[in-house]
């Protein structure tokens, strides 16, 4: 995710949170055409989003 990220901000001008915004929307609207495979979307992408370092229970 941070690959994706880091090219986003790169390759399209984007700042960090509009980066974010931006992997969401793709993801909510490949889970809206895709509806048999909304659970393996959000894997993968619950799978590579950014972790909360503070979390003891991740």
């Amino acid at each position: 995710m941070k690959e994706l990220i880091d090219r986003l901000k790169n390759e399209a001008g984007l700042s960090e949170e509009q980066a974010l915004k931006a992997i969401t929307m793709m993801k909510d609207f490949a889970k809206e055409k895709f509806p048999l495979l909304s659970g393996a979307i959000e894997k993968v992408f619950s799978k590579y989003a950014p972790k909360d370092e503070d979390d003891f229970l991740a």
